[in-house]
């Protein structure tokens, strides 16, 4: 599992069936600054990410890649590399809140597919 952003969306009118209605989401995921250990920051990759919790833009969440973003209901059996499984709440490190929602502005809500 990895700790990422949902940093944009992803509209795609020509889909394969199974992937119909599915909301698709671009996630940034994010790392423990490995020097300080004082704050995450995002890696500098981008994944399109099946979402299954009714994500938002800019909240963080945990994902999942390769075979296990296939093992959730809403996912088996789809073809699918990466999938949202949950919000994050909060992110704590050696005993410091490196990250808390509540802190965050709300998230705006997308029910594109």
């Amino acid at each position: 599992m990895f700790v990422a952003k949902v940093t944009g969306t992803v509209v795609a009118t020509q889909k394969v069936q199974q992937i119909v209605g599915q909301k698709l989401l671009v996630v940034e995921p994010y790392r423990i600054d490995q020097q300080t250990r004082d704050r995450l920051y995002p890696i500098g990759r981008t994944f399109v990410a099946v979402d299954t919790v009714g994500a938002g833009l800019g909240e963080m969440v945990l994902i999942v890649q390769g075979s296990s973003a296939r093992l959730t209901p809403e996912t088996r059996n789809l073809p699918v590399d990466t999938a949202i499984i949950g919000i994050v709440d909060r992110v704590d490190v050696d005993g410091r809140c490196l990250f808390r929602r509540q802190d965050q502005p709300p998230a705006q809500k997308n029910t594109s597919s």
